[in-house]
């Protein structure tokens, strides 16, 4: 693994592609630079698809056999039951499709979900369903709140183990976990923003009940198309009716019948037909991490270390309260990777940044710096520099 305090993070070298020691990428929460091998993973899944043509599915297939075991990995749970997707929105669908929504109509969320989430939560209320919205702060009693708002009316309880927007790590997630349990509902934890940045082991945490979706274009380096959405043992014999033909894959040489028929566990989640080119980037890129010891804990430990470079150097800054802040009550520890600064003029400062080369995001009045395993110390001190330069310019 790479050394942030190094002059040159030797771990950049790695992403020529993405010329990561050249510019001030602060973008490790949206969008992370790839490591050159994806392009490899991109070049052999055209060459396959050339030679092969339509016999070249048992190589994506086997391409999407090690993005499985590389999320499996991630949890901590070799055998998981683990159905791929493009996107989230489309695994959380194909999960609320699952449900019991005729005979219970409660859905339990938070306001501090992914976009995808809430639009779809509040077109489903605007449909009739009984959806309910827990304000995610303070973050502290989430989860127990969440619990109070089960009755045995509760289909689901969606969640993020870290949220969006100021990378808070929810806690007391096993808590909410028993509460659903005693309810007979379902808990779907939002895990995109914990994978590749805390150990996220669904035993540890005291969620095996729970069902799991994340991704992998952000922390993970795994791009577009490489998402998951792990089922629980109890829910194996689901039966969503958002449904593709791959979750029959295994009986196609069988006639249709009146029934309408699944695979068990995660196959009863097949999608269709899809782009394997992704699982090939991916399949590349959980290799290169495993050879480069790019664990969950020494991942970890780099972006601890990195948060508190941007924090301190932020700190010394010494600016103007009302332009721009942090929250300094919450320690670096309980944040996921990457430190959210607040500002009335958010979109204002990522637009003036990235003019002067400080590539960031923002979210409502949340400005998002987002530092990554390839940067080094020196990077994300000019970064926050520039910041200083760009509020003190406007007073």
């Amino acid at each position: 693994m790479g050394d942030p305090r190094a002059v040159v993070n030797p771990l950049a070298r790695h992403y020529t592609r993405f010329r990561v020691s050249e510019r001030l990428l602060l973008t490790g929460h949206s969008h992370q630079a790839w490591p050159d091998v994806a392009f490899d993973g991109h070049i052999e899944a055209f060459e396959d698809a050339a030679l092969h043509v339509d016999t070249k599915w048992e190589r994506a297939f086997d391409k999407a056999e090690h993005v499985h075991d590389g999320f499996r990995a991630l949890l901590g749970e070799p055998s998981a039951e683990i159905a791929l997707g493009t996107n989230t929105h489309e695994l959380v669908v194909r999960f609320l499709s699952a449900l019991e929504l005729g005979t219970q109509s409660r859905l339990i969320t938070t306001d501090g979900e992914f976009h995808t989430l809430r639009r779809q939560m509040a077109r489903l209320r605007d449909a009739g369903l009984d959806v309910v919205v827990v304000a995610a702060r303070p973050v502290g009693t989430l989860a127990d709140r969440l619990a109070d708002a089960l009755d045995d009316s509760t289909a689901a309880v969606l969640v993020s183990a870290v949220l969006f927007e100021d990378a808070r790590i929810v806690p007391h997630l096993d808590r909410l976990a028993i509460a659903c349990r005693e309810r007979h509902c379902e808990l779907l934890v939002d895990a995109y923003h914990a994978l590749g940045v805390i150990p996220f082991r669904p035993e540890e945490k005291g969620l095996n009940s729970a069902w799991i979706v994340g991704g992998g274009y952000k922390y993970l380096q795994l791009g577009e198309g490489n998402c998951f959405l792990r089922i629980p043992a109890h829910a194996y014999e689901a039966r969503p009716i958002v449904t593709g033909w791959f979750a029959e894959f295994g009986d196609l040489t069988s006639a249709p019948g009146d029934r309408v028929e699944y695979g068990r566990g995660a196959a009863a989640f097949g999608g269709s037909t899809y782009d394997p080119t992704s699982h090939y980037r991916a399949a590349r890129v959980f290799q290169f991490f495993e050879h480069q010891g790019l664990t969950p804990e020494r991942l970890r430990e780099s972006y601890l270390h990195q948060l508190d470079v941007l924090a301190s150097g932020f700190d010394a800054l010494d600016l103007p309260e009302e332009r721009v802040t942090r929250d300094r009550e919450t320690p670096l520890e309980s944040l996921g990777g990457f430190l959210a600064l607040r500002s009335p003029r958010a979109g204002e400062l990522q637009a003036t940044l990235a003019e002067r080369g400080v590539l960031t995001d923002s979210r409502g009045d949340f400005l998002r710096f987002g530092p990554a395993p390839y940067l080094d110390d020196s990077q994300l001190a000019r970064a926050i520099g520039i910041l200083g330069d760009a509020v003190r310019a406007s007073l």
